[in-house]
C-alpha cells in the first residue's frame, strides 16, 4: 500500500507547501482537494489545491514535474459534494465541476476521482436510487471515456441539523452498494473505503472488504471514537456527533490490525490516505504537522 493523506486538512497551504510537507515526512502520495474556488458551507470542504477550472497545459506540466521532483504521487483528485442535491441549479453546478475534476484527473495522469454519490435528503432510498439511475450513468460514461476510476466514499453525510433527514450521500452500506453496482456495473465505478463510518453505524467494517474486493479503488485511514456514555444517553437516532468523534488512526475504535490484515488478504496494494478530522489537531500549522507525523508513525507498524 502507498501511504498518503487527504490535503483538505491543509486548507490555507499552497499546493507546493502541501506537497513539500508530504515529501518531508516520507508520505508517498496525497489525495488532492479540488473544490470550486470560493469556499464551502461545511468543514473540510471548499479546499482547492488544484484549480481544475483554470488548468492549462503549462499548469499540467508544472504539477506533474513538481510531484515527480518531490517523489510524491497524487492518489486522486478529491471533490465531495452532493450530485443528487434537490436544488437543480446547485446540482447542475456540482455535476459540471465534477466533470471538470474527471477531465483534470485524466490530463494529470492521476486517473482517479474520489467523491460522493450524493442524495436528495428529503427522498426515500428507493427514490434516490431512481435519481442515481437518471444522473450517474453519464458521469460514469465520461469517466470511462477518459480512463478515470470513480471511487465513492461510504460516508453518510448525516452529521448536522441541515443534513437531516436522510443525509447527503446514498452509498453508505453494502446493501445499497449492491444496488448501485447492479445499476451501473462499470469497472470504472467503485469504492473509497473508510472503516470509521461503519464503526459509528455499529456495522461490520471487515466483511465488506472481502465481498467488494474488486470494487475497492482507494482507502482512507480515519478513526472514530464512540463515547458509550453519550450513546446511552442520546441513542443512535441522535445526531452522530453527539456520541462519537473522528480521531487520528490509533486513537479511536477501529481495529487497524484487522483492517489492514483484510486488505492484505485481498491483495490491496493501492493508495491509502490518512483523513484528518480530529478537532484536537486543528487550529495551527503545528497541530496539523503533528497529526500527519503521529498518523504516519502509527500506521508504519502496519504498512511498509
Amino acid at each position: 500500500m502507498k501511504l498518503g493523506f487527504v490535503s483538505s486538512i491543509m486548507a490555507d497551504w499552497s499546493f507546493e507547501e502541501m506537497i513539500n510537507t508530504a515529501c518531508s515526512f516520507g508520505y508517498e502520495c496525497v489525495e488532492v482537494a479540488c473544490w470550486p474556488i470560493g469556499g464551502s458551507e461545511r468543514r473540510y470542504a471548499g479546499v482547492s489545491h488544484i484549480d481544475v477550472t483554470s488548468l492549462d497545459d503549462a499548469g499540467i506540466t508544472y504539477i506533474k514535474k513538481y510531484c515527480r521532483d518531490k517523489n510524491v504521487k497524487i492518489s486522486s483528485l478529491a471533490y465531495y459534494p452532493n450530485p443528487l442535491e434537490s436544488n437543480i441549479e446547485k446540482r447542475n453546478a456540482t455535476i459540471e465541476h465534477l466533470e471538470k475534476v474527471i477531465n483534470a484527473s485524466a490530463q494529470l495522469d492521476v486517473n482517479m476521482v474520489t467523491t460522493f454519490i450524493g442524495r436528495d435528503q428529503h427522498k426515500t432510498i428507493e427514490e434516490n436510487l431512481m435519481l442515481f439511475e437518471e444522473i450517474w450513468p453519464n458521469i460514469i460514461k465520461l469517466a470511462e471515456e477518459k480512463g478515470v476510476k470513480i471511487a465513492i466514499e461510504n460516508c453518510p453525510m448525516l452529521f448536522s441539523e441541515d443534513q437531516w433527514p436522510g443525509g447527503q450521500n446514498l452509498a453508505t452500506t453494502p446493501a445499497i452498494w449492491r444496488k448501485l453496482f447492479e445499476i451501473i456495473p462499470s469497472k470504472n465505478f467503485g469504492i473509497n473505503y473508510d472503516p470509521s463510518h461503519f464503526v459509528w453505524q455499529m456495522m461490520d467494517y471487515i466483511a465488506p472488504i472481502y465481498e467488494f474486493k474488486d470494487r475497492i479503488f482507494h482507502i482512507h485511514f480515519k478513526d472514530i471514537k464512540v463515547y458509550n456514555e453519550k450513546l446511552n444517553n442520546v441513542g443512535t437516532m441522535a445526531y452522530p456527533l453527539e456520541y462519537m468523534a473522528p480521531k487520528l488512526p490509533g486513537l479511536g475504535d477501529v481495529d487497524w490490525g484487522s483492517y489492514v490484515s483484510a486488505l492484505t488478504d485481498i491483495g490491496y496494494d493501492g493508495y491509502a490516505c490518512v483523513e484528518v478530522e480530529d478537532r484536537a489537531f486543528e487550529g495551527t500549522r503545528e497541530k496539523v504537522i503533528d497529526s500527519l507525523e503521529l498518523s504516519l508513525r502509527y500506521l508504519k507498524q502496519f504498512v511498509i
